[in-house]
C-alpha cells in the first residue's frame, strides 16, 4: 500500500534553503575570532615604492602617500579570513577619512570583476583604493608569505608594525597604534 502525500513546491524550495544554510551558519559561528595585535617591527626598514592600479585603471603610487599613515594589506577573495577583515577596514577608514590616514588593499592574482562581485556583497563597500598586485611583484618586495598580511608604514614612509593572518582593525588597540603613528 502506498501512501500518497501532496507537499507544495514552495515547502520543499524553503526546506531545501533552510538546510543548505544552516551549515554555513554553523560554520561561521565556529571560526576563532580576528586578532587585533600588530608586531612591531624592531629596526622600521623603508617601504618599498610601487606603483599600481585600481578598478578603474587609476594608477596609484605608495610615494604620494608620504605625510599619511598607510594601513597596506595584501589579500583575495577567496581567502576567508581577508574576507572576514575586510569590512573592519572599511569601518577603520571611514573613522579617519580626512585625517593623515590611508588604506591601500592591494588584491593578489585576481581580475577586477572577481573584485567588484565580491566588494557588492559587503554591507559596508569600501571606499579606500583597492588595487591590483596581478603578478605579485609587490607582494614578493614586501616578502609576503601568506594571506592576509598587513604592514602599518609611518609617515615617512618606514614600515613599522606587520600582522599576519586576519585582524579586527577598527579595534581599540590597532586605532592605538595607528594614532600614535598620526602624532609623530
Amino acid at each position: 500500500m502506498t501512501i500518497k502525500t501532496h507537499i507544495p513546491s514552495k515547502s520543499i524550495a524553503m526546506l531545501l534553503c533552510c538546510l543548505l544554510m544552516f551549515p554555513a551558519q554553523a560554520a561561521e559561528r565556529q571560526q576563532p575570532k580576528l586578532g587585533y595585535t600588530l608586531t612591531a617591527i624592531s629596526k622600521p626598514v623603508p617601504a618599498p615604492d610601487f606603483t599600481l592600479e585600481d578598478m578603474d585603471a587609476k594608477k596609484f603610487s605608495l610615494k604620494d602617500y608620504r605625510g599619511k599613515v598607510v594601513l597596506l594589506n595584501f589579500w583575495a577573495t577567496w581567502c576567508p579570513p581577508c574576507r572576514r577583515e575586510m569590512p573592519s577596514m572599511a569601518r577603520l577608514y571611514e573613522k579617519f577619512k580626512g585625517r593623515n590616514f590611508v588604506v591601500l588593499a592591494l588584491n593578489q592574482m585576481e581580475d577586477v570583476d572577481q573584485v567588484f562581485t565580491y566588494t557588492a556583497e559587503l554591507q559596508v563597500t569600501p571606499t579606500f583604493p583597492i588595487l591590483f598586485d596581478k603578478d605579485s611583484n609587490v607582494s614578493r618586495a614586501y616578502s609576503v608569505l601568506g594571506l592576509p598580511t598587513t604592514y602599518l608604514i609611518d609617515k615617512k614612509g618606514n614600515i613599522r608594525f606587520r600582522a599576519i593572518g586576519g585582524r579586527e582593525f577598527d579595534h581599540p588597540e590597532v586605532e592605538k597604534q595607528i594614532l600614535q603613528l598620526m602624532q609623530e
